[in-house]
């Protein structure tokens, strides 16, 4: 039987629908929470939400605009929402680049901001960044991801020094490649920048740098958020938990 150690807990995940959010809802909803799945992808984000007796929150998290004035009430907020472009620098487009800004850093800094008070009050908070191992390492034609997922390990050691005091942690988790549809969208452009076959991207390209060779599961990376929320974690705090089959150890 699952451990209901989530019971009474309200978590917040971004990106909701698919990949390692929906892995997240699962995790917490087994474990007691009652979830709100954060998406913008309609029936998804519904389905998804009904299924596991939580709430869905239709919302594009890169239109900024509409968080500043957000109070957001919630135990655990999980920032998961990312998109991927590949492309050389002189040819990347500036538009796309501050996109890529505005989801992944400018959004996570305002959702914290939103639901640190509540946590604050409560004495109790668990924030858990998805940064990537491109938050510790670059790699060539992804200067907005590389820039976006820095930017956010940083926001995250602040959270942590900031929130010590009133019972709130906040950490990082560092997969290398997961089997995800950002994963999964980003093939037919690697294989055009690095010039080689589609068929040779997860051999010469996504898995070159990890030890072990493949890809990690959704569900492995849910259980790590799934301990960094748990009481068990009260001791970590602005960490960044690498899981990237030995990428980072090099």
């Amino acid at each position: 039987m699952t451990d209901q150690d989530l019971a009474g807990k309200r978590a917040v995940v971004t990106g909701g629908a698919s990949g390692i959010g929906l892995a997240c809802v699962h995790e917490f909803a087994a474990r007691g929470a009652h979830v709100v799945v954060a998406d913008h992808h309609v029936y998804l984000t519904e389905s998804i939400a009904d299924e596991v007796g939580g709430d869905p929150w239709l919302i594009d998290l890169a239109d900024t605009k509409q968080l500043e004035d957000l109070a957001l009430d919630a135990d655990i907020l999980v920032n998961n929402v990312g998109i991927q472009r590949v492309s050389p620098i002189p040819e990347f487009d500036p538009e796309t680049f501050r996109l890529m800004q505005r989801l992944m850093v400018e959004s996570p800094f305002l959702l914290i901001r939103a639901v640190l008070p509540g946590m604050y009050r409560r004495g109790w908070g668990r924030v858990v960044n998805v940064s990537s191992a491109h938050g510790l390492r670059a790699s060539a034609f992804k200067s907005a991801y590389v820039t976006a997922k820095h930017g956010l390990e940083g926001l995250s050691k602040v959270t942590a020094l900031e929130g010590a005091a009133h019972g709130v942690t906040s950490n990082c988790i560092n997969p290398s490649y997961v089997r995800t549809p950002l994963v999964e969208h980003q093939i037919t452009d690697q294989a055009r920048v690095h010039g080689i076959p589609e068929d040779e991207v997860l051999e010469k390209v996504l898995l070159t740098e990890n030890a072990i060779k493949r890809l990690i599961e959704p569900e492995e990376v849910a259980s790590l958020v799934g301990w960094l929320v748990s009481d068990k974690a009260g001791m970590v705090t602005g960490a960044s938990y690498t899981m990237d089959g030995g990428w980072t150890a090099r």
